[in-house]
């Protein structure tokens, strides 16, 4: 028992330092200082007005391509509810609604991802990496010609990607950080075509019936949508041999 709980405290220690450590490795870039010397008391205030703790920070985001909007929702780890901390317009477009499908469509994808990168010396200020391809687009892209490299970032330009200004990046950088910080390994982030209301989920299903891509895709993120809007909870998602979710 002696020997458990020996072990079971290293283990903490480690992951504590690990998580502490990966703030402290994103601080020796300049960007990432100055980001947090411009917008670290902002980003306080704006948990501190959700009476959510900057220790305790969780958060999920969900883009929106139509309406150009980054949400950032957030909780404290003790929460069991997420909250909209704040809206971010993105600054730019390219492609049409549906799913990126293969390199140089120009096409923001749509679907279920997570930020896998965190990139402090980015040639776009700062920048936030996206899980594309992910395992739906693996299957139902263009094999071998999938591209990739999709951001959140900076600068405002963008053939493909969701890009900010730098202003604006740099306090959703901050964010990612400190929920990584406090060992949210995984950030889910969601890419809807539009708010998919029941209205325009139905004006989506009949303009585009004949596009069953768009519409398999659509019918699963309006899944995760619906119940994310009445729980403000995450769902679960598992990928489908077929390409499709389980969304639940």
């Amino acid at each position: 028992m002696k020997t458990k709980y020996i072990l079971f405290l290293l283990a903490f220690i480690i992951c504590a330092f690990n998580a502490d450590n990966f703030k402290q490795e994103q601080l020796k870039y300049p960007r990432v200082r100055e980001a947090y010397q411009a917008k670290k008391a902002a980003v306080l205030r704006i948990l501190k007005n959700k009476d959510i703790e900057i220790s305790k920070l969780q958060i999920y985001i969900r883009a929106f391509k139509s309406e150009k909007e980054v949400e950032i929702w957030a909780k404290n780890s003790s929460d069991n509810k997420f909250q909209l901390i704040k809206t971010y317009d993105v600054c730019r477009n390219s492609g049409v609604l549906g799913p990126k499908r293969k390199q140089g469509d120009l096409q923001v994808p749509e679907g279920f991802y997570h930020i896998d990168r965190f990139n402090p010396y980015s040639s776009y200020h700062l920048s936030l990496g996206i899980n594309y391809p992910n395992k739906s687009d693996r299957i139902l892209g263009t094999k071998g010609k999938l591209g990739g490299d999709i951001f959140i970032h900076g600068k405002c330009v963008t053939i493909g990607c969701l890009p900010m200004t730098n202003e604006f990046i740099k306090e959703i950088y901050i964010i990612c950080v400190e929920a990584r910080n406090n060992g949210q390994t995984s950030i889910p982030v969601t890419i809807f075509p539009l708010k998919l209301s029941d209205k325009k989920y139905d004006i989506l299903n009949k303009k585009y019936a004949k596009d069953l891509d768009k519409i398999n895709l659509w019918k699963d993120l309006k899944v995760g949508y619906d119940i994310f809007n009445e729980t403000n909870q995450l769902f679960s998602v598992g990928f489908l041999n077929s390409g499709r979710h389980n969304v639940r």
